[in-house]
């Protein structure tokens, strides 16, 4: 018999708001809700956004041995100059240079962290830090606290607006900064923190206060949204999906992701990872777009120069923002230069197509 689906705090919540539900990570979890994928997208880009981000795991790491032990597992640096409050996106790699998942690590206190990490990967990070504690960090601490605190993401550029009211216009964290806050009366983390290219926040209030917060949010008039929307806006933004554009047979280099790695310090796979970056990588993660409309590439699509096959489709999707096509691909590094021609291969039916900068959209920051 298989296993039961996990549940967040916020599944009645869904179901009262007519979600699309389905299995996700081992997580009963909306993929859509009653306006659909595109308009919810298109809500994120131009008022607020709601999701339920609740089944990402959150490990608090603490104890003497916290940071060192963070510092060693982590690319990010998260050093002794790290302040409490900082909050950095970087990835979690194996002795080869692997990546085992990415995530935020933010530090709560001088001995106390919280990392994030993707619900997919979620057994396998905690199993990652607490096989490296054993072996070099007796004096830390790692504690799930997927259960006990909910996380809701209010993006888009009126959430900082709608955070404002529900807070008594106290002073929002900086961005990439969390702080302790009272939310609609309830106590919670709140971290300048997203992945939707969007201004916003994540939230984590206890779990028994999460469906009220989500309530107020949707009353004062964000849409609520579902993974679908959630993986259109972080495509537009160039935010890599693991287990789609990452996993364990790529390093930080081949990604994209070395400015997220802090290649003077030892952490576990820095080697490998260093030489990566001194001698270059062979295939570089690329964007790409379409040069007319078509059939949407999906991952494992063909990606073809010259007739012959250079690399496939990581992501792909339409994008509603800038109303074309577009996609991630690994290719090789003579691809890197924006406007190279490329063709897509979906399931026969061959598209043009050519390379671009990323992220394919970022947001105005006047106003």
């Amino acid at each position: 018999m298989a296993d039961a689906l996990l549940q967040t705090p916020l599944h009645a919540e869904h179901v009262r708001l007519g979600g699309r539900m389905v299995p996700f990570a081992g997580w009963e979890m909306p993929i859509q809700f009653g306006g659909g994928i595109l308009a919810e997208a298109r809500a994120v880009r131009s008022d607020a956004g709601l999701f339920d981000v609740s089944h990402m795991a959150r490990l608090r790491v603490s104890g003497g041995d916290a940071r060192a032990l963070l510092d060693w597992t982590h690319t990010a640096d998260i050093g002794e100059a790290m302040p409490v409050g900082r909050a950095r996106y970087g990835l979690f790699c194996n002795e080869r240079g692997g990546i085992i998942d990415d995530g935020i690590v933010y530090r709560l206190g001088e001995e106390e962290f919280l990392a994030v990490a993707n619900a997919a990967n979620a057994a396998k990070v905690r199993a990652w830090l607490e096989r490296r504690r054993n072996e070099r960090f007796p004096g830390v601490s790692v504690e799930d606290l997927t259960a006990q605190v909910a996380m809701i993401a209010l993006q888009g550029p009126h959430a900082m607006e709608m955070l404002a009211a529900a807070t008594g216009s106290a002073e929002p964290p900086r961005p990439f900064r969390v702080a302790e806050m009272r939310v609609g009366g309830a106590a919670a983390w709140v971290a300048r923190t997203g992945y939707t290219g969007e201004d916003g926040v994540e939230i984590m209030p206890r779990a028994e206060d999460a469906a009220a917060l989500w309530r107020s949010f949707a009353e004062a008039g964000a849409e609520a949204c579902g993974l679908g929307a959630r993986d259109v806006l972080r495509l537009e933004a160039g935010l890599l999906l693991h287990g789609s554009d990452m996993d364990e047979s790529v390093n930080p280099v081949e990604a994209g992701l070395e400015r997220f790695v802090n290649l003077g310090s030892d952490f576990c796979g820095a080697e490998v990872v260093r030489r990566a970056a001194e001698e270059g990588a062979e295939r570089r993660l690329t964007g790409f777009k379409t040069r007319q409309r078509g059939a949407v590439p999906r991952p494992h699509s063909p990606l073809v120069a010259g007739g012959e096959r250079v690399g496939e489709v990581t992501s792909g999707g339409y994008s509603p923002t800038l109303d074309t096509t577009i996609g991630l691909g690994y290719l090789p590094a003579r691809f890197g230069a924006p406007g190279a021609p490329i063709q897509v291969d979906v399931r026969g039916k061959v598209i043009e197509a050519e390379t671009v900068p990323l992220p394919f959209y970022t947001r105005s920051r006047s106003g």
